[in-house]
């Protein structure tokens, strides 16, 4: 066996499902080459970027680590927005780069381990004799609460060289505090968090039985089903959620972490009651912390659950502007009908309000977007990987055109693997969010205008099924009508972004 075989002996233990990444030569060829051996599938993206969001996408849904690598220098460089959204999203990510053994030549050689090392839990550049030791310190770090991405530096020197020592394997568990703490309090909500995903029965089951409502960060969307009664709507920390928040005499935060809500004062002085993982964070006191859910002793709540599906409805219901054309949240419903129980993957920008307010989730990791990073070029590299996952079962990725533009070659991955994607563009033609801004502060609008793009070519350029929509009648009929089609579909949607303007207000005040 060779450093690289012990390499992926150790990502196909950890779980990793495929391996992802725009190769050089290298350390990267040998790492293709032992995954070929140990039937590890390995996917070409177009760039670096994209494999992360990938690799990221499978390891949110599997609860596994996921992998990626890139080659030295550029490729290296390249990958580091893909590692920054592991790191604030929470997920355990290896990312593998080519370097040079030896550090006295120039060309392509930058600091690696030094650039990854803040926006990693863990760096290394193993020697020949260190990789066993190397990945497991790399991936029980990855796996370790809070879980996130780790970077292990090789050249090909070490890789291609026999193996002299064996894969060891982490057995260290993290241990919670078991407090008890009785709640007292006769309208407490539920704030669910990224951390809540893996209790989502539990949790529907407290609802329920203590008739306690529950508000949902976007990446806990499914937790608790939109559709459910004690569903409250969604936790951004904006404007949308403010009534039921302020009617609560206490808040049982599962699982949420500080990252994914707005980046303003928490406005709220009812106690927080943690559950879960402690999470270092000044964004609110924390009354009390337990481990478990079956820590808090709960007693049944005086809320009436007819009066949180009307504030739920409500919320909804702000995300439905009146106006002329087709309207963002007319494409989210539309899209509903014909895609019922698809995951979704959803794209920074302003189609991405209307969307994660009205989506009916019905599961845990049913809806994938970039929330703590929110970086834009997500969505359809993510749906890339959740399709490899299980290529049977739909995927939407809810993108901008500004967004798609970013990693728009990754249309050609998604046809060359033949996934079954449904790729739906608000096509604006804008930068819009920017664009509001702007017109916010007084400032002119400037570098904000996309243009027109040919969208139907576009993707038929790269293999894809394209369609345009100017209007509800053609979207509904090219939905229909591509709904069976067996590879990915791109719909572009004309939007207005006029419209955005009261979605915007009414979310965020």
């Amino acid at each position: 066996m060779t450093n690289a075989d012990i390499i992926i002996q150790a990502l196909v233990e950890a779980g990793v499902a495929r391996l992802f990444g725009m190769p050089g030569g290298g350390s990267n060829a040998d790492l293709i080459e032992a995954a070929g051996r140990a039937g590890l599938p390995f996917t070409l993206a177009h760039t670096e970027t994209a494999s992360a969001f990938m690799a990221s996408a499978q390891a949110e849904i599997t609860g596994k680590p996921g992998a990626c690598l890139a080659t030295l220098g550029p490729g290296a460089a390249s990958v580091m927005n893909g590692v920054a959204n592991a790191w604030l999203e929470r997920t355990p990510l290896i990312v593998l780069t080519d370097c040079l053994n030896n550090a006295k030549f120039g060309h392509q050689n930058l600091p690696q381990r030094e650039m990854f090392a803040p926006v990693t839990k863990w760096t290394g550049r193993p020697g020949v004799d260190q990789v066993g030791e190397a990945m497991r310190c790399a991936i029980g770090a990855a796996l370790r609460f809070p879980p996130g991405p780790v970077h292990v530096d090789l050249s090909s020197e070490v890789t291609g060289a026999i193996a002299s020592s064996l894969l060891e394997r982490d057995s260290r568990t993290m241990r919670i505090p078991g407090n008890s703490y009785k709640v007292a309090v006769k309208q407490p909500v539920f704030l669910l968090g990224l951390g809540a995903r893996r209790h989502a029965r539990k949790i529907r089951e407290c609802c329920e039985r203590f008739a306690i409502p529950a508000l949902v960060t976007y990446k806990a969307k499914g937790v608790v089903p939109d559709p459910h009664p004690w569903f409250g709507g969604v936790l951004t920390n904006g404007s949308l959620e403010r009534e039921i928040l302020e009617r609560a005499d206490a808040f049982l935060a599962i699982g949420l972490d500080p990252v994914e809500l707005l980046p303003r004062d928490w406005k709220y002085s009812q106690p927080v009651i943690a559950i879960g993982e402690p999470i270092e964070q000044n964004y609110f006191s924390i009354h009390a912390q337990v481990a478990s859910i079956d820590d808090v002793q709960l007693q049944p709540s005086e809320w009436d659950s007819a009066e949180v599906a009307r504030i739920a409805a409500t919320q909804r219901d702000r995300m439905r502007p009146a106006g002329d054309g087709l309207r963002p949240h007319r494409v989210v419903e539309l899209v509903a009908e014909v895609y019922s129980g698809a995951r979704i993957t959803v794209d920074a920008g302003a189609h991405m309000f209307p969307v994660m307010s009205l989506w009916p989730a019905e599961t845990a990791w049913g809806v994938l977007i970039s929330n703590g990073l929110s970086t834009m070029g997500f969505a359809l590299p993510a749906a890339i990987g959740a399709a490899l996952l299980d290529p049977s079962r739909p995927v939407v990725a809810f993108t901008g055109d500004g967004g798609l533009m970013m990693c728009i070659s990754e249309l050609r991955t998604a046809a060359r693997e033949n996934l079954p994607i449904r790729v739906i563009v608000f096509d604006d033609r804008d930068l819009t969010l920017i664009r509001m801004k702007q017109v916010q502060r007084g400032y002119r609008e400037d570098g904000v205008s996309i243009g027109e793009v040919d969208w139907r070519a576009v993707a038929e350029g790269f293999g894809v099924c394209g369609r345009v929509a100017e209007d509800e009648a053609s979207l509904a009929a090219g939905l229909r009508e591509t709904a069976g089609h067996r590879g990915p579909v791109l719909i572009a949607a004309r939007i207005d972004p006029a419209t955005y303007v009261g979605l915007m207000r009414a979310l965020r005040g």
